[in-house]
């Protein structure tokens, strides 16, 4: 479905029907950060969550406070930065989200964040894996083609992996493949469907233009618009002036991926969003993970779509990005091995 209309109407949530309403609950690592708030606020207003855990390493208490205020029906909790504070908001959950972590800076890239986020993403791994290893983890924090390995790493270790039940959240490549498209036709960004696959960080995001609805886009304006959707955090991070990055933006993409899963794990059928998870798609190019277009079920990974037909342009692209996304993925194993 498109991006827009994925996003959960609330002026119908009394529409909602009794199995919508079974209990979920939801559990935000990092909720007390800038992508952490908004996105517990979007969790607070998703009729499908009944029970909204809230924890961070300061502020969770105050956060969830605030949200409880809310006048829809889900229970809020925030917990204490202790570890029974941890395990107690983790016990239980049906999804886990992780937007914990630094954000970047001018002139940083994802990879610049990796030492200080990847002991965050490992330490909040072995605290899931142990308190609720049948959950959906969904890493937001970056780099995500990192941390994802790291996390699977950790569940190894602790002879928990599903690799089903692990996503990198990488929905906001598609939202903003979709946003920059309907800028440039002048078409409501809602009709407009372009897959983006690979990972999530520059040259690893690949727009697959040719199986969109204007796969006439070509030359230096193709070019400015690949640019584009795979810089676009770039874009963000340079207006906020060193106060932040992508964090509202991608709050709603956490949101709406999130929505997804409980959709498709209460029943709804074909219910696809692309995500970067273990995938056989590059396995022979050393990337065990991949983001590609991925039909969610109550079990979480349902089935993994093929790339498809893309043209020269594109496979070009896809070169480059499994050259730079089997050394990030690789990054993210040696990292765990030696800070296990």
């Amino acid at each position: 479905m498109f991006a827009a209309r994925q996003a959960f109407n609330f002026s119908q949530r009394r529409a909602f029907s009794a199995s919508a309403r079974q209990a979920s609950k939801v559990t935000v690592l990092g909720a007390s950060g800038g992508i952490g708030q908004p996105l517990s606020l979007l969790m607070k207003l998703n009729p499908r969550v009944t029970e909204l855990a809230l924890y961070d390493i300061r502020g969770g208490p105050g956060v969830a406070a605030d949200i409880s205020h809310i006048n829809t029906k889900s229970k809020v909790k925030g917990y204490d930065p202790t570890p029974s504070g941890l395990r107690e908001a983790l016990t239980g959950a049906e999804i886990v989200l992780i937007p914990a972590g630094v954000p970047r800076k001018p002139g940083m890239t994802r990879d610049d964040l990796f030492n200080t986020n990847a002991s965050i993403v490992r330490d909040l791994a072995k605290a899931a894996a142990d308190a609720c290893p049948d959950a959906n983890l969904l890493v937001i924090s970056n780099p995500v083609n990192s941390t994802v390995p790291i996390c699977a790493e950790i569940y190894k270790s602790k002879g928990v992996y599903n690799p089903k039940r692990l996503f990198g959240v990488t929905t906001l490549d598609v939202v903003r493949a979709s946003r920059f498209v309907s800028e440039i036709k002048g078409t409501d960004p809602a009709d407009e469907q372009v897959t983006v696959v690979g990972g999530h960080s520059g040259v690893t995001i690949v727009p697959l233009l040719s199986q969109s609805n204007h796969p006439d886009i070509a030359g230096e304006q193709r070019d400015e618009l690949v640019n584009r959707i795979q810089f676009g955090g770039d874009e963000v991070v340079k207006a906020k002036d060193g106060a932040g990055s992508a964090t509202l933006s991608m709050a709603m993409a956490g949101a709406r991926f999130a929505e997804s899963l409980l959709k498709a794990a209460q029943g709804t059928k074909g219910v696809i969003e692309p995500t970067f998870v273990d995938s056989p798609l590059y396995k022979d190019k050393n990337c065990d993970f991949f983001a590609s277009r991925v039909e969610l079920g109550p079990n979480g990974v349902e089935k993994i779509h093929e790339i498809g037909k893309v043209n020269l342009y594109e496979e070009k692209l896809l070169d480059a990005c499994v050259t730079d996304l089997a050394k990030n993925i690789r990054k993210g194993v040696d990292f765990v091995q030696a800070n296990p």
